[in-house]
């Protein structure tokens, strides 16, 4: 009999600190899928933008029994784009069902509907959204009708590299009452954006429900681009 199992392209695999969204500091296990649809003009894992570059793949049981050996209480599926990957409902149903893991974080870049996964979401998912402002590149590819999935367990984040993504920002954040939905989360595209401006600029909105983020692991780690 041919095995019918999924196998999914793994880049790497890894246990650190989660260094942004809501479990930031947290230690968590890290599965980041191969393979992006998107090109974003300040990638920082270009690297694991195509499928070729998958460096393993594994089978949903080893996945899960990886993370259930990892001294953590949190997953995060990132990529590349997990959501691209047929298996990933089953995935997230088998890790929220390990005792001990707490959460289930699926990182995705908006532009991929997520309908088939909310719809049939354990209570231990929670989505975390990069919602593309124009620096990107890519801001044409968002799908802002997977706000209306989102309730408070779930981040909306921005990655600002210029005022402009400031403005985009607000205006996403206002029409679609963001803050009122789920958590909302600034970052500075690294090296391009001073954070200061993005506080001065929340001051002057009245930003009060956003939070301002820098990540973590580019602090700890400056010059590693794998396993953090």
């Amino acid at each position: 009999m041919v095995n019918s199992q999924p196998m999914f392209p793994i880049a790497e695999r890894f246990v650190s600190v989660n260094g942004e969204g809501l479990h930031a500091g947290r230690l968590a296990a890290f599965v980041r899928f191969a393979g992006c649809n998107l090109r974003c003009t300040y990638c920082d894992t270009e690297w694991a933008q195509s499928v070729d570059s998958a460096t393993e793949q594994r089978s949903l049981e080893e996945l899960v029994e990886w993370v259930a050996q990892q001294p953590v209480s949190c997953v995060t599926l990132t990529g590349g784009e997990p959501t691209l990957q047929p298996g990933l409902g089953a995935l997230v149903a088998a890790l929220a069902a390990l005792d001990g893991i707490e959460v289930v974080e699926v990182e995705t870049n908006g532009s991929v509907d997520l309908a088939l996964l909310a719809n049939a979401r354990p209570e231990k998912l929670q989505f975390t959204m990069d919602y593309k402002l124009p620096s990107s590149g890519m801001e044409e590819r968002m799908l802002p009708e997977n706000f209306a999935l989102f309730g408070e367990r779930d981040v909306v984040k921005f990655v600002a590299g210029t005022p402009e993504d400031l403005e985009a920002m607000a205006r996403i954040v206002r029409t679609y009452a963001l803050d009122e939905r789920c958590h909302v989360y600034i970052s500075p595209v690294f090296g391009a954006l001073e954070p200061a401006a993005i506080v001065d600029f929340m001051k002057d909105r009245a930003l009060t429900r956003a939070t301002l983020q820098l990540q973590l692991h580019k602090i700890i780690w400056p010059h590693t681009e794998r396993g953090v």
